[in-house]
C-alpha cells in the first residue's frame, strides 16, 4: 500500500520542534508530495535558527523513512532571512571563497563522495544548446578510453537523461537505504528523472533542489568509479552553487553554440566557476554546422567558430566542434547515443577527441596540484 500524505502528517506529528509544538502544526511544512514511495517536503524556518532546525530536519526525514512501503525521502531545510537581515551566521558571499577554505566558508562543506576519484562538470549559460546529449556522449567517450564513468543528471527541473538512455526502471535501495545506480552502455547512472513520472513537474524551490543534488550525490551507492559527470542545468543558480559547496570539482566544461547569445550565457558560466575556484577544462561548440545529408552542403545555421574566439579570448581551451546532424538527435531521441548506435563513425570519433582533451586537461590539473 503507498504512502500517503496523511501517513506522512502523522509521523512528523511525533517530532516536537524547538518550540515545543508538534511539527505539522508549527506551519513551517511545504506542500508534501508522496508518490509512489518516493517522499518530498521541505522546512521553511528563519535564517536564525537554522542550525537548531537542521536536527529536526534530519528526525523528519527518519521518521518518514521508517514507515513501511517508503522507496525515498528528500526532506529540505529552506532558511530565509528576514527582509534586511545580514547573511545567516555571518556566511560571506561564496564568491569570496576558494576551495579548500575553513570557517564559515561555504567551501568548507566539501565532502568527497568515497569510491569516485574525479568529479566534473557539463554546464551551459542557457538551455536548449544541447547539453545532456553532449554530457552523455562524454561519459561514453570517456568510457571507451578506459575510464569507469558515471553520470548524475542534476537537472531537477528538466532531467533527460532517463529518455537519453532508453532507461524506465527505479533504483533499488541497499540494506542501508542507499540508492542502487542504474547500469546502460557501461556507465552508472543517476536521475531524479529515474525516482518520478516523466510527466511530473518538479515545482520546487532552491533549497529542496540544492537537497536533492545532495543526496544524489551523497545517498547513492557509486562504487569505484575514475570519473562521475554530472550533466548540470542552464544558468549558474542553486544546483551549480551546491554542487561547487558539497563536493571537490575538478573541472568544467561549457557548452555552447555558435551564435552570440549562447556565448553571452557561456560567459556567465566560466565567470560562476571561476568565482567558486572551479577551473574551466574547456568549451565545446555545438550545433556547430549543418551538413546536409543530401548536397553534402555545409550551413552555419547559428553562425561558426563563435565558441573557438571566446575560448581563445578568456585564455581557455577549446575543446572542439560537434555538427548539427539528424543521426545524433535521432539517436538521443530513442535512448540510443551516437557512439552505441554508430561506435565507429565519424561523429562518435568527434566526441571520442573531446573525451580524449578534457582527460588530458584533468591530467594537468592533478600534475598541477
Amino acid at each position: 500500500m503507498s504512502v500517503t500524505k496523511d501517513d506522512v502528517l502523522s509521523s512528523l506529528a511525533r517530532i516536537q520542534t524547538p518550540q515545543g509544538v508538534p511539527l505539522p502544526a508549527a506551519k513551517v511544512l511545504s506542500e508534501i508530495t508522496a508518490i509512489d514511495g518516493k517522499v518530498f517536503f521541505s522546512l521553511t524556518v528563519d535564517a536564525a535558527e537554522a542550525r537548531a532546525w537542521e536536527a529536526i530536519r534530519a528526525q523528519a526525514e527518519a521518521a518518514v523513512r521508517a514507515l513501511p512501503g517508503i522507496k525515498t525521502v528528500m526532506v529540505a531545510l529552506t532558511a530565509e532571512r528576514r527582509p534586511g537581515s545580514g547573511p545567516a551566521g555571518g556566511v560571506k558571499p561564496a564568491a569570496s571563497h576558494h576551495h579548500g577554505a575553513g570557517g564559515d566558508s561555504p567551501m568548507g562543506r566539501q565532502k568527497a563522495i568515497p569510491g569516485i576519484k574525479t568529479i566534473i562538470a557539463v554546464a551551459s549559460g542557457k538551455g536548449g544548446v544541447g547539453k545532456s546529449t553532449t554530457a552523455l556522449n562524454l561519459a561514453l567517450g570517456l568510457r571507451d578510453l578506459g575510464l569507469k564513468t558515471g553520470l548524475l543528471d542534476a537537472d531537477i527541473y528538466g532531467p533527460s537523461v532517463p529518455r537519453l538512455t532508453g532507461l524506465k526502471e527505479m533504483p533499488k535501495l541497499t540494506d542501508d537505504k542507499k540508492m542502487i545506480p542504474l547500469q546502460r552502455f557501461g556507465l552508472t547512472l543517476m536521475s531524479i528523472g529515474f525516482l518520478v513520472a516523466e510527466e511530473t513537474a518538479m515545482i520546487w524551490r532552491g533549497p529542496m533542489i540544492q537537497s536533492a543534488v545532495k543526496q544524489m550525490l551523497q545517498d547513492v551507492a557509486w562504487g569505484e568509479l575514475d570519473v562521475l559527470v554530472v550533466d548540470m542545468p542552464p544558468g549558474t543558480g542553486d544546483v551549480q552553487l551546491s554542487l561547487a559547496q558539497h563536493v571537490p570539482l575538478a573541472g568544467a566544461v561549457i557548452v555552447s553554440t555558435p551564435q552570440d547569445l549562447a556565448l553571452i550565457d557561456a560567459r556567465r558560466g566560466i565567470t560562476m566557476f571561476k568565482k567558486v575556484d572551479v577551473p574551466t577544462l574547456g568549451i565545446i561548440e555545438n550545433m556547430s554546422y549543418f551538413l546536409c545529408p543530401h548536397c553534402n552542403t555545409r550551413s552555419d545555421i547559428f553562425g561558426h567558430g563563435g565558441a573557438r574566439h571566446e575560448a581563445e579570448r578568456l585564455g581557455v581551451p577549446f575543446l572542439g566542434e560537434i555538427p548539427l546532424d539528424i543521426a545524433i538527435r535521432e539517436g538521443s531521441d530513442e535512448g540510443r547515443p551516437v557512439l552505441e548506435s554508430d561506435p565507429s563513425g565519424k561523429y562518435a570519433e568527434i566526441y571520442r577527441a573531446i573525451a580524449e582533451k578534457i582527460k588530458n586537461g584533468l591530467r594537468l590539473q592533478t600534475a598541477a596540484a
